[in-house]
């Protein structure tokens, strides 16, 4: 029983709580010169192979959802909830005691001042309330007062939001959706695996008078499948729209066009297709035309495709052809240039940008928002409000002997209680 009572001691504790905080510091800093999320290669060329191996060891590539940073952040909130539970009975017993008049013959305090009348009058003035008032042992009155008790559950409350922000944002992190949609107006895609749909209304590029782009804009559509409810926003760089709980942010844009595929002359199927994305032929899910890159301006340079200039001045789409997954043709279309493969033909016309919006729905974000205002309230109460207590034992001369006392207002309310005692001492 002693050794699990220590042992709980030293988990609330502010030596375990520096420790814990110090790891996560440097885990932050690493993670943050770590690029995240790249392969074992990457790293190799980056750093070395020795360094890549204990990058990929230590999880250092994903550092925010590692076992370990979870661990000591589980840790962390176990130290928080136990400091608070361990402090509760001893915060309560001081609010308890703050103001009786049993505590209070007890006590002896620096600030004090004998005066005539009733002392009520100068707790007043002082701004005290909750008087209580009790006979004494010897049979003299004792008056009693408190301001500001709600300043001793300043740490406290700072340390429960502490902990409700972290088990916030800590939860929002593992358990998070993130989705990405993309597409040009008129365009309506399945967001993830879910029940929405994504309908891209409108999509338009701001730029400023020297051409260069001041802001993206999408107008965008969501309904729910189930019960065709909808809701409708619009997102730009930095200002996403909230939707059905799930926020949609506009992330990049890029090149799309249309691709148009032929059997013989008649047209089999003609579909937008995103640079980067692939159509296969209706009737031969086998052959596969990959949209690889788009140029507006083209022209081969080297042996290299390139673009120069952003004006549609000779619009270059490069593609690659996939049949029973083996590349069998890679080039470039220009001007009227199409595909031919056997009695298939390929052609690809309209260019025009499509928009990629991404989606997140984090359910723990009130709560990680409750967590930071319970802690910046916990804050203002423990730096703004100083809890202190006053009392008056009555002497056998009917006169009344005040003491006071603020573990945290010190030389200043020591003066505050001085100068309001002036105007009652006994002459």
């Amino acid at each position: 029983m002693g050794k699990l009572k220590k042992t709980s001691r030293f988990l609330g504790s502010m030596q375990f709580a520096m420790i814990l905080l110090g790891i996560l510091i440097l885990a932050c800093v690493a993670g943050s010169m770590i690029r995240q999320g790249q392969t074992y290669s990457w790293y190799s060329e980056v750093y070395g192979e020795r360094t890549a191996s204990l990058i990929m060891t230590l999880y250092m590539d994903d550092v925010f959802h590692s076992w370990w940073f979870i661990l000591i952040t589980a840790f962390l909130c176990l130290n928080l909830l136990l400091c608070n539970l361990l402090r509760l009975p001893q915060l309560v017993r001081r609010w308890k005691r703050m103001g009786s008049p049993e505590a209070a013959v007890r006590k002896e305090s620096g600030i004090c001042a004998d005066i005539s009348g009733d002392p009520e009058k100068l707790f007043a003035d002082l701004k005290f309330g909750g008087i209580k008032e009790k006979s004494g042992p010897d049979g003299g009155r004792i008056k009693t007062g408190t301001r500001g008790r709600i300043g001793l559950w300043g740490a406290w409350v700072t340390h429960l939001g502490v902990l409700i922000l972290i088990l916030g944002f800590s939860l929002g992190q593992a358990l998070k959706e993130e989705y990405t949609v993309y597409g040009v107006p008129g365009q309506t895609r399945q967001i993830g695996d879910t029940d929405y749909l994504l309908t891209i209304e409108d999509f338009q590029i701001g730029l400023r008078e020297d051409e260069t782009v001041e802001q993206y804009t999408s107008e965008l559509t969501v309904r729910r499948a189930s019960d065709g409810k909808s809701e409708s926003g619009k997102t730009q760089v930095n200002a996403p729209a909230s939707m059905f709980g799930m926020r949609f942010y506009q992330n990049s844009t890029g090149w799309a066009a249309r691709a148009t595929v032929e059997k013989n002359g008649e047209e089999l199927q003609s579909e937008i297709v995103c640079a980067g994305d692939f159509i296969a032929a209706a009737d031969n899910p086998e052959l596969v035309i990959y949209f690889n890159a788009f140029y507006p301006d083209y022209a081969l340079v080297e042996g290299s495709p390139m673009t120069l200039s952003s004006e549609l001045n000779n619009p270059g789409y490069l593609y690659s052809v996939y049949y029973q997954g083996n590349m069998i043709g890679m080039n470039a279309l220009t001007g009227d240039d199409v595909i031919t493969i056997d009695d298939y033909t390929v052609r690809f016309s309209d260019p025009q940008t499509y928009t990629l919006i991404a989606v997140k729905r984090d359910s723990f974000t009130p709560l990680a928002f409750a967590g930071g205002l319970i802690t910046l309230f916990g804050l203002m109460i423990a730096l703004f409000v100083w809890p202190a207590s006053i009392w008056a034992v009555q002497k056998e001369d009917g006169t009344w002997h005040v003491s006071a006392e603020c573990r945290k207002g010190g030389q200043l309310f020591a003066d505050e209680f001085r100068e309001n005692a002036e105007k009652y001492r006994i002459e």
